[in-house]
């Protein structure tokens, strides 16, 4: 079966770490990258082609909203 691919967005690298590893417990879904901001998710995203991603809203620069 294949699995869910996730990137995790998040400026808190506590938020990025816990929601990661809580992700990670399903077997069907796998953590492909993690990213500090919508720029260095932008770069993942051409990398990784995630199926899913989590983005918080509130982050320095541009929010998850306009991400």
């Amino acid at each position: 079966m294949k699995k869910i691919k996730v990137l995790v967005v998040d400026d808190s690298l506590l938020y990025r770490e816990v929601l990661a590893r809580g992700i990670s417990r399903d077997p069907r879904i796998e953590v492909v990258a993690v990213a500090a901001n919508p720029f260095e998710a932008r770069d993942k995203i051409l990398e990784h082609y995630p199926d899913v991603m989590t983005c918080d809203v509130e982050m320095p620069r541009m929010n998850g909203i306009e991400f």
